[in-house]
């Protein structure tokens, strides 16, 4: 299945131009250090997170096709679809997040964020990183002036197990790298289709012809004959550094029988693989619950086409209902196996639609643009307060008027419960000091 493109019409090719996956050190006892730590910190927060999957809605979704409908709105801008009542009393969702109204008391839902960048490249660099961009970017632009929360909880929190700690599905998003911290810090990425019937995650199986002999042999050989000087990673980013880590990561994951059965998703039952619905999206979020089963920390599904300029409304119709199961089927299956308290899910994009329709694109059928002064991000998991709603938009969802937060919040309530402080200070290569997080204030509602 083809990824799909924003208006910019940026694709997989572009995203390489980034550098993709790689392995980094600090191990279990570096977590539990970093965990401990933020344990004893001065607001008194015990992390209550341990991984973290981020579905990323790629091109600003909408939320009043989803989970801010205005009824009494217009008609220009209320919109086709009918609201819906949830199982929290008051509270509506759109007519096609059928499941997900019905499990609220699962999840809490964000409605008051708002920023000021209104474009793709920096919405996504603002609410991947909790950082604006230092300059106007254009909207196709590839961003990155600070490290993503992938990248930083890659870092913090380290490989425990052996497998990389940042996986990134289909895709990295334009803003999901490390920036200054390395390459090491990078998404592993798995483009591969997981709803294939020969399904493969490149570097997880020998090369055709390679026996484990043979394959070991050709390891050893290589650290024998390799001798080259390395120039020190924390002064400079040496990209013979970066193949190193790429060859250290490729051998650890052929050689992992946690990483082998983590990919093996034909070991789920068909009941199990249709519940979570068989397209790309719905298996990438159950490799997504794989992953989190072999204590990887961060996994991004990436979830491209959010876009609506134009077609919204014959767009959501198709599409809508089949997003909802399969975040609904995640979040139930996480929370039947006992790992939802300890796995925190988002799901968010860089920004939300305007409130009036419109067909700026020029097509006959009609859409809604860019808005970055209202949105959605549904958190659960992790400690988040089950069936919390936060915030609110104004009758016409202009704005968000009610508990007004910043992407800084939210990403410091991300950090805050993964064990993470959200004002710890880091170094660039350059010596150049500078915040995790610039308001390292956490939304409090959803700290548990």
């Amino acid at each position: 299945m083809a990824l799909r493109r924003n208006c910019e019409g940026t694709s997989r090719r572009d995203c390489l131009k980034l550098g993709l996956g790689s392995l980094l050190g600090g191990g279990l006892v570096n977590a539990l250090r970093v965990r401990g730590q933020a344990a004893q910190s001065k607001d008194g927060i015990v992390p209550t997170a341990k991984n973290c999957i981020l579905i990323w809605m790629d091109g600003g979704p909408t939320h009043f096709e989803m989970f801010d409908p205005k009824p009494d709105a217009p008609a220009e801008i209320r919109g086709e679809f009918d609201p819906i009542a949830t199982n929290i009393p008051g509270v509506q969702f759109s007519e096609h997040m059928k499941r997900l109204a019905a499990t609220t008391d699962r999840f809490s839902m964000i409605r008051s964020i708002r920023h000021n960048q209104g474009n793709h490249g920096a919405g996504n660099h603002y609410m991947m990183t909790g950082a604006p961009p230092r300059i106007p970017v254009g909207c196709g632009a590839f961003v990155s002036f600070h490290p993503s929360m992938g990248s930083v909880v890659a870092k913090e929190l380290g490989k425990p197990n052996g497998l990389p700690p940042y996986f990134s599905l289909a895709r990295m998003s334009r803003s999901g790298g490390p920036n200054f911290l390395g390459a090491k810090y990078a998404p592993f990425v798995v483009a591969d289709d997981p709803n294939s019937s020969n399904f493969r995650v490149r570097d997880v199986a020998l090369p055709k012809g390679l026996t484990d002999d043979g394959f070991q042999h050709r390891s050893d050989l290589r650290q024998l004959v390799d001798r080259l000087p390395r120039i020190n990673e924390e002064v400079a980013a040496d990209p013979v550094l970066a193949l190193d880590g790429y060859y250290e990561q490729g051998y650890d994951l052929i050689t992992s029988a946690t990483a082998q059965a983590a990919f093996d998703i034909h070991r789920e039952p068909d009941e199990v693989r249709d519940r979570y619905g068989r397209d790309s999206f719905g298996q990438r979020c159950l490799l997504a619950r794989r992953l989190v089963e072999a204590n990887v920390p961060f996994i991004t599904v990436y979830d491209g086409g959010w876009d609506h300029h134009s077609d919204l409304f014959p767009t959501c119709r198709k599409r809508l209902p089949t997003w909802d199961n399969s975040v609904a089927a995640l979040l139930e299956d996480l929370d039947e196996r006992g790992l939802l308290d300890e796995t925190l899910v988002l799901a968010l994009g860089e920004f939300g639609r305007t409130p009036k329709i419109s067909t700026l694109s020029g097509s006959k059928t009609p859409g809604r643009d860019h808005w970055s002064n209202a949105m959605f991000v549904l958190m659960a998991g992790g400690g988040t307060p089950r069936g919390t709603v936060v915030g609110a938009t104004d009758r016409n969802g202009y704005s968000a008027v009610e508990r007004v937060l910043s992407p800084e919040n939210f990403v410091s309530t991300v950090y805050t419960k993964l064990g993470i402080d959200p004002g710890k200070l880091y170094y660039t290569p350059q010596g150049r000091p500078t915040h995790l997080v610039s308001d390292d204030t956490p939304i409090h509602e959803l700290l548990s």
